[in-house]
């Protein structure tokens, strides 16, 4: 019996053998074989992301290229908006002062046509004086014995014969215009006479020519007696 079990045993041993043998074979050719397949997937995997890397990294590139693009136009913009703050601020004040230069030309205007105005009442107020003095000019010299004429500057000489008993042609004068008042000013009185601006004065008061005319005569009367 002994005899029949050592065999057996033996068989067992080496059947336990064969099977670590060949289980072990297979246990290796799996692992090298799984080994590979990692091996594989972790480099596709590597090659995947490292492509996805590279691509993040230039849309990174391309972001940031997009923000410096992005800050240049708005210090652009931001340049723009200061230069057109600066010129409406600029037409706003050449508005200003074309509304005052027009203001004052209309003023200017006004006051020029008040002149014009004031002008032409005392051009027409000496027009009428003169002509008030040409009617008298017939009479005057029918009765006083006066001349008048008409010398430069709108001026009026006015020449007294008949004064001196000793030469009757003796002539004694006074020159007459009108200022810019329109008043009547005595500009030059031949032989002078101290009274004459009293005379004067008293003509511009009174506006009565005639009997301004008449005490000039008297005056030249009474100095031609002297």
């Amino acid at each position: 019996t002994e005899d029949e079990i050592t065999p057996f045993e033996k068989d067992m041993k080496e059947f336990w053998i064969q099977f670590k043998i060949s289980y072990g074979t297979e246990q290796i050719n799996q692992t090298s074989a799984l080994r590979d397949s990692c091996k594989e997937t972790i480099e596709a995997l590597t090659e995947k992301w490292s492509r996805k890397l590279k691509e993040e990294d230039l849309m990174i590139d391309k972001i940031q290229e997009c923000n410096n693009e992005i800050l240049l136009q708005s210090k652009y913009i931001a340049e723009k908006e200061e230069q057109l703050t600066e010129i409406k601020l600029k037409l706003s004040q050449e508005e200003e002062q074309q509304k005052n230069l027009t203001d004052s030309i209309q003023e200017l205007k006004e006051e020029l046509m008040k002149k014009m105005e004031i002008k032409s009442s005392k051009n027409e107020a000496a027009k009428e004086k003169m002509e008030r003095v040409s009617k008298t000019k017939t009479l005057f010299k029918e009765r006083l014995a006066l001349e008048m004429r008409r010398i430069h500057d709108e001026q009026l000489q006015f020449i007294f014969r008949h004064i001196d008993h000793k030469d009757p042609d003796k002539p004694y004068m006074f020159t007459l215009s009108l200022n810019e008042q329109g008043d009547y000013d005595v500009t030059s009185c031949t032989p002078p006479l101290d009274c004459i601006a009293e005379l004067q004065l008293k003509l511009r008061e009174t506006n009565n020519f005639s009997a301004f005319v008449a005490n000039i005569r008297k005056a030249f009367t009474a100095l031609s007696y002297k």
